[in-house]
């Protein structure tokens, strides 16, 4: 027996994953999807009936075959002709997707209205700042925060470096105030830390630490130690993720020192990221003095302008227990106590309605889990945990995520665990993880 749609490939001569993708891709972009395509792993399990596509993969199944996922998911007896009915342009299932694609129409028209207008705002204000043009980029750059850790930084780039552009060309008129200088300055850095924090998730470090450089600057000219504590940090996590763990500990306890009286969250991120850089060094002492310092900060925070803006400037409780198991799991501790830790830090991050959602946090979780999972024995357990890292689609895979999934293959290969076939399987999937072109993620890895 095999599914309809494995009857449906073989017919077409779609067996294989590389024949497969064609028309995958070209109908993902007759929806409005151009990007989305699912890992081979997840092709396989399809093809082999062991999962059904969900969300926007299976629309794009259905627009690809025109068959209900209900039939292509029936089973069917090899080297007969199944009778299904493709669907007509009546069927329930056509009239559901159909509203979908207006819709993501009519917000695209209008998001060029709202563009249109505000242009002409910022173009009436070109030779004075007018009191429009401030709450306008706020109002933008807000938006941007909260976004990056939510989508793919290809849905936000364009317009992230239109407001960087905004607001450098506004610094450079000189027609502001002296009361709206700080407040161009303070956003000048926000937006150069995105800028900076995409660039190191599409791997050009030397770009994010160009522009990390900037931010700075423009940090030290609002005068807000706040915003230049958070530049450290970021540029912590630059080489955190550039495999460069001893200047990764330096950055971030630069920003500890300058973070010393602030009650924001962003002393507690510097030393969540003194935490990881120390459990890459191998130095445990490090990884705990901060870890319980930073518990012990937590109970007296207070939420500053940085926490308000939220998305990628604040640092939730659930971050911080993502930090505090990657840093355990990375000096190899794989206790019972830890993976119910690992466990509550995945949960903290399976709604995507919270306001502290982030998928590249949440992928950082679950690759956390799996490598306590090895480090006690259980592969079985880690296979599970890193599911959902493998079936994400190529374009939401940052660095970070990549990085964290092959310290899970790594570790797979040493131990008494790398003689388990299950252990077999997930180093082969692991290691056609990487992208085969650079991601364009937002979602965070902070």
């Amino acid at each position: 027996m095999v599914t309809f749609f494995q009857h449906w490939l073989n017919e077409r001569e779609l067996r294989d994953f590389k024949d497969f993708l064609p028309p995958f891709r070209e109908a993902a972009e007759g929806l409005g999807l151009k990007g989305l395509e699912p890992a081979q792993s997840t092709y396989l399990a399809w093809y082999y009936g062991k999962r059904k596509p969900q969300g926007d993969f299976r629309r794009v199944v259905v627009a690809m075959t025109n068959y209900s996922i209900d039939a292509l998911w029936t089973e069917v007896l090899e080297g007969t002709t199944p009778d299904f009915a493709p669907l007509a342009g009546t069927s329930p299932t056509a009239l559901h997707a159909e509203p979908g694609m207006d819709l993501r129409d009519m917000k695209r028209s209008g998001a060029m209205a709202v563009r249109r207008a505000r242009q002409y705002v910022l173009h009436t204000d070109r030779d004075r700042l007018g009191e429009n043009t401030l709450p306008l980029l706020h109002d933008q750059l807000a938006r941007l925060v909260t976004d990056y850790p939510r989508v793919p930084l290809s849905e936000i780039w364009d317009t992230l470096l239109d407001v960087q552009d905004q607001i450098i060309c506004s610094l450079e008129t000189g027609k502001h105030r002296p009361s709206q200088l700080r407040d161009l300055n303070f956003m000048a850095a926000v937006t150069a830390f995105l800028v900076a924090k995409g660039f190191n998730d599409m791997e050009d470090r030397e770009q994010a630490r160009t522009m990390s450089l900037l931010a700075a600057a423009f940090a030290k000219d609002a005068e807000h130690t706040g915003l230049m504590s958070l530049v450290s940090g970021l540029q912590s996590l630059i080489e955190y993720w550039a495999d460069r763990p001893g200047d990764a500990l330096f950055y971030a306890q630069k920003g500890t020192s300058l973070a010393t009286d602030l009650r924001g969250t962003v002393g507690l991120w510097l030393l969540g990221l003194q935490a990881r850089a120390a459990a890459v060094l191998g130095d445990e002492e490090i990884v705990q003095a901060s870890n319980r310092a930073a518990a012990d900060r937590r109970e007296h925070v207070i939420h500053d302008d940085l926490d308000q803006l939220g998305g990628l400037l604040t640092y939730s409780l659930e971050k911080q227990r993502y930090y505090a198991v990657e840093a355990s799991a990375l000096i190899g501790d794989g206790n019972a106590d830890l993976a119910a830790q690992a466990e509550l830090a995945v949960q903290g991050f399976r709604d995507p309605a919270s306001p502290n959602w982030a998928f590249g946090d949440l992928a950082g979780a679950q690759c956390s889990l799996a490598l306590i999972h090895i480090y006690s024995g259980d592969v079985d357990g880690a296979a599970q945990a890193i599911r959902p890292v493998l079936d994400l689609p190529a374009n939401f895979r940052n660095n970070g995520i990549v990085v964290s999934a092959l310290r899970v293959r790594q570790a797979l290969m040493t131990g008494s665990v790398r003689t388990a076939l299950t252990a077999r399987d997930l180093r082969e999937e692991l290691a056609v993880y990487p992208p085969r072109r650079p991601a364009l993620p937002g979602g965070t890895q902070r």
